[in-house]
């Protein structure tokens, strides 16, 4: 049994394709594993375009095909609270962690990382924004998602496993 309960924050721009495409992939791994009673998960954009919609279409194709289920998830602003809600707070590309950086109180700056860090298969250190392209985008979004969703499952069984 783990020393502690765990909560991650998947953060992208709108928080409708990457960050919920990452949540919905890390939460469907950490259930296959039987970690879901301690581990948990939410999605958040540093913009609030889309405040309250469902991640887009084309992510939620992209997930089904491959047997995970987006459609309960409703994006929201990453805000300040966030740091001290939550154990990881994971950007999907540089920018984002920029903007994240800016609302991050002083003492939880260690929470903060890129998403790509947890890959150890691609030497990409971004997840590329899919929104303007065609449905290749989503799928290489699911992708990178996945290999860093296994490496950051690892770090955290490490980390806080007794």
């Amino acid at each position: 049994m783990p020393n502690k309960n765990v909560s991650i924050l998947f953060v992208c721009m709108g928080n409708i394709c990457r960050s919920p495409t990452a949540e919905g992939v890390f939460r469907h791994i950490v259930q296959e594993e039987g970690h879901g009673d301690w581990i948990t998960t939410d999605s958040a954009g540093t913009h609030a375009y889309h405040v309250g919609e469902q991640p887009d279409p084309r992510a939620q194709q992209t997930a089904r095909k491959r047997g995970i289920e987006l459609s309960d998830l409703r994006a929201r602003k990453a805000i300040k609270n966030d740091f001290y809600e939550f154990d990881y707070i994971l950007a999907m590309d540089n920018e984002n962690y920029s903007l994240l950086e800016q609302i991050c109180p002083a003492g939880h700056e260690e929470k903060l990382s890129l998403f790509l860090d947890f890959s150890d298969e691609y030497s990409e250190t971004q997840v590329p924004d899919p929104y303007y392209g065609g449905d290749q985008g989503f799928e290489h979004v699911f992708d990178l998602v996945e290999s860093a969703s296994r490496g950051l499952l690892a770090d955290i069984k490490k980390r806080y496993k007794d």
